[in-house]
C-alpha cells in the first residue's frame, strides 16, 4: 500500500531522504510517519477522510501525505500559491474536513492557524515546532497493514484547462502500480539518487520523485523551489544519479550553465508537456545530458509511455507503453486509427484512475469501455513509439485547415534567437481562427517579426504561418513549469 511503499526494499540504514544538510535513513522515515500516523488518528483522520496538504517540497510532505494514507484516509495536495477563496472551493469540492498546513504557508496567507481554521471551517493542522514537539513524545508504534488497494488514497486535482478543477481519485494500486512501472522504465536500483525539484504536490513530481524511488530503496534529494545555481550545484556535488524536469527548466538549465556537465547523472527525464525537438539536442550537445523524453497525465497516476534506455530512443516521440500499459489511438468514434494517422490517445492500465470525484458525466466522457481518453491529438509509427501531435482543444483551424501548434512552435525553437515560443489560436471572423505566435527571445537577443516571417516561409507551408507574433518578456507558467496557453490567448 502506498502509506508503507517503501518497505519493498526496506534497507533499515540506508538513506531514504536528503534534504539540506539531513539525511534520513528508512528507519526514521518508517518511524516519523507511524508517529505522524498516531497523531493524526487521534485527531479523527480515520479511513475516508479527506485531508488537504499545503505543504513546499520537504520531509514533512512526505510524512504526512504517507501518514493519512496509512490511516486509510484520502489525501488532497493543493498548489502552495492557492487564496483562501481558492482552498474554501478545494475543501467544497472534496468534502475534507482537515488541512495539514506549512507554517511558511501560513505566513503567506497573512493569518494564523486559529484564524484560518475559523475561516475555512475545517480542523487544521500546523506543521510548527508544537506539532513537532508532540511528533517527538509519541510512540512509533507499528500499525496494521491497510489492505484495500481499490481504496481510494489521493484526489489530484487537475490543471483546469476550462472550467473549476476536478479530482482526479487515484487509488492505491494506481499509485504503486505506476511506482514499479517507473521503476522498471528508468532501470531504478537501491543505487539510485533522485532529486526532487518538481513541485511534490503534483502527481510527476510526487509518483517520479518520490514514490518510485522509495519504492525502489533509493535516496530522494529534496530541492525546494527551482533555483538555476542551486540545482547545478546539487547536481555537480549531491551525486544526484536521475533528474526529472519539464522542458522549461531544461531550458533554464541551458542558459545557466553552458559550461558544466554532470557525470554522475545517468538519466534525465522529461515530462509535463512537449519537449521541443531542438532543446532535447541542445542538452545532449552542449551540457551532455542523457534526456529521455516520457508522457504522463494525472489520470494515469502518471507515466504511461516512455523511450526505452536500452532500445531506440526517437526524436519527438514519448516512446513506448510502460509495462502493463495499453495505447491505441483512435478517431472520434474510437475506431483504431491505421499507423501514422493522426488521432486521440487512449490508454488502459492499472494505473488509471477511477474516475473524478462527484463528476458522473465527465467521468463517463474521459473513461469509455475502459479506456481512459486523454485528450491528446497522437500518431503512432510502424514499430509503435506514440508522436504526441498536440492537445486536441488546442487544435487550430484556420480557413478549414488544421494546424496543429507543436509542429510550428518545433519550427521556431529551431532560430538561433529564440529562447522560448508558443502558438494559439485568436479568433478570426474570416477565417474562424488565425494562428499567432508568443516568442520569448534569449537574452541580449534582438529581433523582428519580419526576420521571423522570413523563417517560417522557408520551413512551413503558407497557412501554418503565424498571422501575428508577438515578442513577451516571458510565457505564462504554472507551478509545475507549463505554459498556460489559455491566458496567451485571452491577451
Amino acid at each position: 500500500m502506498v502509506g508503507n511503499i517503501y518497505k519493498k526494499e526496506y534497507n533499515a540504514e540506508s538513506i531514504a531522504i536528503k534534504f539540506k544538510k539531513n539525511k534520513i535513513t528508512y528507519e526514521q522515515l518508517d518511524k516519523t510517519v507511524n508517529q505522524y500516523s498516531s497523531l493524526l488518528l487521534n485527531l479523527g483522520v480515520k479511513a475516508g477522510e479527506r485531508v488537504l496538504l499545503s505543504c513546499p517540497n520537504s520531509p514533512e510532505f512526505i510524512y504526512s501525505y504517507l501518514s493519512v494514507v496509512k490511516n486509510a484516509g484520502i489525501i488532497v495536495p493543493i498548489n502552495l500559491q492557492l487564496t483562501i477563496d481558492e482552498i474554501t472551493y478545494f475543501i467544497k469540492d472534496s468534502k475534507a474536513n482537515f488541512m495539514i498546513i506549512h507554517p511558511e504557508i501560513i505566513q503567506n496567507l497573512k493569518c494564523t492557524g486559529e484564524s484560518l481554521q475559523e475561516l475555512l471551517g475545517i480542523k487544521v493542522i500546523v506543521l510548527d515546532e508544537e506539532f513537532q514537539r508532540t511528533i517527538s513524545e509519541i510512540s512509533p508504534e507499528l500499525f496494521d497493514d491497510f489492505s484495500d488497494e481499490n481504496a481510494i488514497s489521493t484526489f489530484l486535482y487537475t490543471s483546469g484547462t476550462t472550467g473549476k478543477q476536478k479530482a482526479a481519485m487515484l487509488t492505491h494500486k494506481n499509485l504503486a502500480a505506476n511506482a514499479e512501472q517507473c521503476r522498471i522504465a528508468f532501470q531504478g536500483t537501491v543505487n539510485d539518487n533522485y532529486m526532487c525539484v518538481l513541485p511534490m504536490f503534483h502527481v510527476f513530481g510526487f509518483t517520479t520523485c518520490v514514490l518510485n524511488p522509495l519504492w525502489s530503496g533509493a535516496t530522494v534529494t529534496i530541492i525546494e523551489k527551482f533555483h538555476p545555481k542551486e540545482v547545478i550545484e546539487s547536481l555537480l556535488h549531491d551525486d544526484v544519479t536521475v533528474f526529472m524536469g519539464v522542458p522549461t527548466m531544461y531550458v533554464i538549465l541551458l542558459e545557466a550553465c553552458k559550461n558544466n556537465s554532470f557525470p554522475k547523472l545517468r538519466l534525465a527525464v522529461s515530462g509535463g508537456a512537449a519537449l521541443p525537438v531542438e532543446i532535447l539536442r541542445q542538452a545532449k550537445e552542449i551540457l551532455k545530458l542523457p534526456i529521455v523524453e516520457g508522457y504522463g497525465l494525472t489520470e494515469a497516476s502518471p507515466v504511461v509511455s516512455f523511450n526505452p534506455l536500452d532500445g531506440i530512443k526517437k526524436e519527438g516521440s514519448i516512446g513506448l507503453p510502460v509495462i502493463n500499459v495499453e495505447c491505441k489511438i483512435v478517431d472520434d468514434n474510437d475506431i483504431e486509427l491505421a499507423v501514422g494517422e493522426i488521432g486521440e490517445l487512449i490508454v488502459k492500465g492499472k494505473n488509471v484512475m477511477s474516475g473524478y470525484f462527484n463528476k458522473e458525466n465527465e467521468t463517463k466522457e474521459t473513461l469509455k469501455n475502459g479506456w481512459l481518453h486523454t485528450g491528446d491529438l497522437a500518431k503512432m509509427d510502424e514499430e509503435g513509439y506514440i508522436f504526441i501531435v498536440d492537445r486536441k482543444k488546442d487544435l487550430i483551424i484556420a480557413g478549414g485547415l488544421n494546424v496543429y501548434p507543436r509542429e510550428v512552435e518545433e519550427v521556431i525553437y529551431q532560430y538561433p534567437k529564440v529562447k522560448e515560443a508558443a502558438v494559439v489560436g485568436i479568433d478570426d471572423k474570416l477565417r474562424g481562427e488565425q494562428v499567432k505566435a508568443f516568442i520569448v527571445l534569449k537574452d541580449g537577443e534582438e529581433c523582428t517579426s519580419k526576420e521571423i516571417f522570413s523563417y517560417l516561409k522557408e520551413h512551413l507551408a503558407g497557412y501554418k504561418i503565424p498571422r501575428k507574433i508577438e515578442f513577451i518578456s516571458e510565457l505564462p507558467k504554472n507551478s509545475s513549469g507549463k505554459i498556460l496557453k489559455r491566458m496567451l490567448k485571452n491577451q
